[in-house]
C-alpha cells in the first residue's frame, strides 16, 4: 500500500497496524545508451513494492528520485543532488515521518547515495529514531551492465532499448576505482556503462529481484520479528 494513495484519516487509522514506513530511495542518472534514467529509482521502488506484498504492516512512501550522482557529471539527463543535500533530505524526512510511523526502512537504490544515508541513518539513530538501512547487493558488474539491465528487463522492457545494448569498460571495479575517483565515470567509460549488458535477460532480472526483496523482507523480520495484521481503511 501507498501512502500517497492514502487520505490523513486513512493513514491515522492504519498506523497501529502498520508502523513500518519504507521509503525508496534513488537516482536520476545516466544507464548507458540503452536504460532509462531512472533505473536506480526504478529498483528501489520494486524492492519496496515487493516487501510490502509479503510484509502486512508496511506501507511504501513515494521515492526520492534525486541523490549524490556527481560520478556521472557529463552525461546528459545526469540531475545529482550532491552528499551533503542528500543527507539532509532524509535527515528532515525521516524526523517528520516518525510523528507518524514508529519506524523506517531507507531502501537504496544507487550506490552514491550510501555515504550520505548512512550519516544521515547515524544521527537519526542518535536522536532516538528507529531508523534501519538496507542496501542491496545484487552483484554483478557494476553499472548499467548484465545485472541492471536485466533487472529492468524484468520491471519493464519497453523501457529498454535492447538495440542500443552495447559493453562499456569491463574491467574488475577494483581495478578501475582510483580513475573512477579522480574523474568520475566518463573517465573510464565513454558509454557510461561499467560491464557488459550484452545477454541480460527478463528472467534472469526475475530471479535477482526475487532474491533481493526477500533479503529484504528477512532484514525487515529480524528487526522487527513479530508481524502485525494490516486493518485496512
Amino acid at each position: 500500500m501507498k501512502v500517497a494513495d492514502l487520505t490523513s484519516p486513512d493513514v491515522d487509522a492504519l498506523r497501529a497496524a502498520a508502523p513500518v514506513l519504507v521509503v525508496p530511495v534513488g537516482a536520476t542518472e545516466q544507464h548507458g545508451p540503452h536504460l532509462p534514467l531512472s533505473t536506480d529509482t526504478d529498483l528501489a521502488v520494486a524492492l519496496c513494492a515487493g516487501v510490502a506484498a509479503r510484509c502486512p504492516e508496511v506501507l511504501v512512501a513515494p521515492a526520492i528520485a534525486y541523490g549524490a550522482s556527481g560520478e556521472h557529471a557529463g552525461f546528459p539527463g545526469t540531475l545529482s543532488i550532491g552528499l551533503a543535500a542528500l543527507e539532509l533530505l532524509i535527515v528532515e524526512l525521516c524526523r517528520s515521518a516518525t510523528a507518524t510511523f514508529e519506524r523506517i526502512v531507507l531502501v537504496n537504490g544507487h550506490g552514491g547515495n550510501i555515504e550520505a544515508l548512512r550519516r544521515a541513518v547515524d544521527l537519526l539513530r542518535r536522536e532516538s529514531r528507529d531508523i534501519r538501512l538496507f542496501l542491496p547487493r545484487p552483484g554483478g558488474d557494476a553499472h548499467a551492465g548484465r545485472t541492471e539491465t536485466s533487472l529492468q528487463l524484468a520491471l519493464d522492457p519497453d523501457r529498454v532499448r535492447t538495440d542500443r545494448a552495447e559493453p562499456g569498460d569491463t574491467r574488475p571495479l577494483t581495478e578501475i576505482l582510483p580513475q573512477l575517483r579522480a574523474g568520475g565515470v566518463a573517465a573510464v567509460s565513454a558509454n557510461g556503462v561499467l560491464g557488459d549488458p550484452t545477454g541480460a535477460t527478463a528472467a534472469e532480472g526475475a530471479r535477482l529481484l526475487d532474491l533481493l526483496v526477500s533479503q529484504l523482507y528477512d532484514q525487515i523480520r529480524q528487526w522487527w520479528p513479530e508481524p502485525v495484521e494490516r486493518i485496512r481503511p
